[in-house]
């Protein structure tokens, strides 16, 4: 992300460009840019200013009913998909080994014992994963693993699917065969953390 940040112009700049790229029909408002990227609401207008008069994202109004019936304009960005270099910027911003290089390990390791972590989908560039990230453990700290989350989909531009198991339950799931479980383990996916414990488990079933 430093790298990243120093090329485009800094952090608020990258994170708001991977919001546009990974959510290219979407239209946001100011509230809504600042809220999934965790930017200032000053930055987020000087960066949106910044991008549209580089016409990578194009403004647009969308239409609020306020008391009485009465409707207002308020003006929205949605990306440009007419902007020529989108593919090569999308290729470099939304990299999964530039994600996975920023140690997903040691940004989770204060919520608990972690035994298993999984990565998957927006990290390993597939569409076909039925999560991003599996968390197993027992007496993990889920109001933190859901800050930490929150961060990263903020840096990421994305919405991320995530599951959070203790090792009995993830135990119980393997053993009545459970899709969204067996479906994440069968599908192309990458250990972060892994005690070989229910790797083990795992592998007799």
């Amino acid at each position: 992300m430093e790298t990243l940040a120093k090329l485009f112009g800094g952090q608020a700049r990258v994170k708001i460009m991977r919001l546009f790229l990974l959510n290219k029909d979407s239209t946001f408002e100011v509230e809504e840019v600042v809220s999934r990227s965790r930017v200032t609401k000053a930055n987020c207008r000087r960066e949106i200013n910044a991008l549209c008069a580089m016409s990578f994202v194009k403004q647009k109004f969308v239409i609020h009913e306020g008391t009485r019936g009465a409707k207002k304009k308020v003006p929205a960005w949605q990306l440009d998909s007419s902007f020529p270099y989108i593919d090569s910027i999308r290729d470099l911003l939304v990299d999964p080994s530039l994600l996975l290089r920023e140690d997903l390990a040691i940004r989770f390791r204060q919520v608990g014992k972690i035994k298993l972590m999984i990565v998957s989908g927006i990290f390993i560039g597939s569409d076909k994963s039925r999560a991003d990230i599996l968390i197993v453990g027992d007496k993990l700290k889920k109001n933190i693993i859901q800050q930490i989350v929150k961060g990263l989909e903020s840096e990421i531009g994305k919405e991320l699917d995530y599951v959070v198991l203790d090792s009995v339950e993830f135990k119980y799931r393997i053993d009545m065969y459970d899709k969204l479980v067996c479906d994440i383990i069968d599908l192309p996916h990458e250990k972060i953390i892994d005690n070989g414990q229910l790797s083990t488990y795992v592998s007799k079933k």
